[in-house]
């Protein structure tokens, strides 16, 4: 179907909660995204983050066709192949001890909320209720991930939501300070901000939380949906800072594009979940799971975590020296492949965003004035330069010397 067939069938089928880009997509294969005619689209979104080794993975491949002929869904309610050994894997490289695996990222946060309140309660301390989350955070779509999500849009329009949340100023250590209290069951961290505009947590704002809640007994929870499992060039973002959480949440590229998320937990926070408290009918099924075994085996056969902070590091500094000749670009962040640039002019990031893909390279804008980066860990430098001669054409061409653009800084 041509892209005008399929906007006009959404337009009339389909609930319209997404404002998609003009483009549609047959196929991919690594860095790559081929349109109905055939033609090539230099991914530096990865769905979000989700493909993290690119499209049609030959070892991803051979995995999906193997299992998908052996067992694809058996209820939870009986033990299949797999999930105790992902559970495992995932307990190692985290030094956490246990896993509950569901079909997203925002299953999970529900799924660490609702683990955080039971826990209070197993220590006694049913009085024990609040989360402190951060402003300018990010946690999901469902009622209680958008409740702990800061960002008005995605809470007001669903109010009243979830009771019992108050936000922290993100890095503002007084203020965490000035909100924590005995009634706090769980401060709720993305390690690095994503849809915030890739923001990472300052070691001594995390260090301060751990500090806090490990004296008072409530759980530290680290989103890491988007920022971890290499994306920053260790497996866990968290690892970066030394500091382990109570709690930790997954998704987006654990099983290569399958629905796939899943919780990691302490011994002594999971323990706070009996059989009946919680559950899914998808979650952990053996090809998911499969898949997302061979996802880690090819992480650490292929070197992707070194490959993802050396590339991360050449990536950062192309974006700073972009910056050195375009005053428009206000502060370039990131970790790993992670990556931001942030504009003083959101219509000007609008344009850049939409030539880009009109460009056949892909990019993604959040917070109106960040372009965002989450390109597959397999990315390579050449591919890099591509994309910074594409936002050195396309800031020329949208942000003229009189609105922010061309000039070098003094």
């Amino acid at each position: 179907m041509t892209l005008a067939s399929l906007q006009k069938a959404e337009k009339k089928y389909l609930v319209q909660t997404y404002d998609r880009y003009p483009a549609a997509f047959a196929r991919g294969k690594g860095m790559y995204l081929y349109d109905e005619k055939g033609r090539a689209y230099l991914d530096f979104l990865s769905g979000i983050g989700v493909m993290a080794l690119g499209y049609s993975h030959p070892a991803i491949t051979r995995v999906l066709r193997e299992q998908a002929g052996k067992l694809v869904h058996v209820s939870n309610l009986f033990y299949t192949p797999f999930q105790s050994e992902l559970a495992k894997r995932l307990a190692g490289l985290s030094g956490l001890d246990r896993a509950f695996f569901c079909n997203s990222g925002t299953e999970a946060w529900e799924a660490a909320l609702k683990l955080a309140r039971a826990h209070a309660g197993a220590a006694g301390k049913k009085k024990r209720v609040r989360f402190l989350a951060m402003e300018n955070s990010f946690h999901g779509r469902t009622m209680g991930a958008v409740a702990t999500t800061a960002t008005a849009k995605y809470r007001e329009p669903f109010a009243p939501v979830m009771p019992g949340v108050a936000f922290v100023r993100f890095n503002d250590i007084a203020d965490l300070r000035r909100k924590f209290a005995e009634d706090v069951c769980a401060v709720c961290i993305e390690t690095v901000q994503g849809e915030g505009g890739i923001r990472p947590v300052s070691r001594e704002f995390l260090a301060e939380a751990r500090k806090l809640t490990r004296a008072s007994g409530a759980l530290l929870i680290a989103d890491e949906i988007q920022c971890g499992l290499g994306r920053t060039g260790k497996m866990f973002a968290y690892q970066h800072y030394g500091i382990k959480p109570d709690v930790v949440t997954l998704a987006k590229p654990l099983a290569s594009g399958l629905p796939l998320g899943a919780l990691l937990a302490t011994e002594k926070a999971a323990a706070a979940f009996k059989p009946g408290m919680h559950g899914t009918t998808f979650g952990g099924g053996p090809l998911a799971c499969a898949v997302a075994l061979e996802v880690l085996n090819v992480i650490e056969r292929a070197g992707l975590l070194e490959h993802a902070a050396g590339t991360g590091e050449y990536f950062r500094g192309k974006l700073q020296q972009l910056a050195a000749r375009n005053k428009i670009i206000t502060e370039v962040r990131g970790l790993g492949l992670m990556a931001a640039i942030e504009l003083s002019d959101p219509e000007v990031a609008k344009a850049v965003q939409s030539r880009l893909l009109a460009r056949r390279v892909i990019i993604n804008r959040t917070h109106d004035t960040v372009l965002r980066f989450l390109p597959p860990y397999i990315v390579t430098r050449r591919q890099i330069d591509l994309l910074i001669k594409e936002l050195e054409a396309a800031f020329a061409a949208c942000a003229p010397a009189g609105r922010g653009g061309s000039h070098a800084r003094a």
